[in-house]
């Protein structure tokens, strides 16, 4: 345990406490072979982060709402899913075509995997994503503009929203923070909410890309209903029950095996 780095040993300690409803300090310094000390630290970062409620000698689960990481935190997350994930997203883009990429750890991964793309247009809110396209000479890159929002490097607000209201494009290629049977694609953040809500009606179809870890994880603001998505790409690990209830609704579901 005492190899682990800081981000992994965070996110161990929240699967405790959401399986246990709680956790210990000097349970977790015995566990992790770390001082009190570290242990603390480690609850009060994710205590003001809202992903953990710090309680006398510990922390508790915080509610069944989920809470954003930051994009350094969420680029380790299910990273090899994520790579292939990409891959799968870019084998449904052609040559030649206009699309928006929303921002996130995920759809960069998208953008990692256009470089034998000719005469594409990629709009994207996500600084990360950009970056990741600047070297690439056969591909046109637009930023939506707006307010940086640091903790994710994506832009939103009115600005971001005005430089789409005159723009078609084929598809639009959103990432999750969560999606569920009954809210479908959700967010934290209601203004980068309104953003990707903007995203999906100027497109003549909208691609989800996420990792099956996001399944039943429900964020306070949604996005598009499941009904509204053309695509959904996820990978192997996705329940059952999501897979039928996709393609119940005529949604082309597009299984990653990792």
């Amino acid at each position: 345990m005492s190899n682990l780095s800081t981000i992994e040993r965070r996110r161990e300690i929240v699967n405790q406490a959401s399986n246990n409803g709680r956790v210990l300090v000097d349970a977790l310094a015995e566990q992790y072979k770390v001082s009190t000390v570290t242990i603390r630290n480690d609850l009060n970062h994710m205590d003001r982060n809202g992903v953990l409620v710090r309680t006398r000698g510990g922390a508790i689960a915080s509610t069944r709402l989920i809470r954003e990481l930051s994009v350094q935190e969420r680029y380790s997350e299910h990273r090899l899913a994520k790579q292939r994930l990409g891959l799968a997203v870019a084998d449904l883009l052609t040559d030649g075509e206009a699309v928006i990429l929303d921002s996130g750890t995920t759809t960069e991964e998208v953008a990692q995997c256009l470089s034998a793309f000719k005469d594409l247009v990629v709009i994207t809110n996500g600084l990360n994503v950009a970056s990741a396209l600047a070297d690439l000479e056969d591909i046109e890159v637009r930023i939506t503009g707006g307010t940086l929002r640091r903790k994710t490097m994506s832009f939103y607000g009115p600005l971001a929203e005005d430089s789409l209201r005159q723009i078609n494009v084929s598809k639009t290629i959103l990432g999750a923070d969560g999606f569920d049977l009954k809210s479908g694609v959700t967010t934290h953040f209601e203004p980068e909410a309104a953003l990707n809500r903007m995203m999906c009606d100027v497109a003549n179809d909208v691609i989800v890309v996420t990792d099956s870890s996001k399944a039943d994880r429900q964020g306070l603001h949604t996005v598009v209903a499941l009904t509204g998505i053309s695509t959904f790409v996820t990978d192997s690990g996705l329940p059952d029950s999501y897979a039928q209830e996709l393609e119940r609704l005529g949604v082309d579901l597009r299984i990653v095996d990792i």
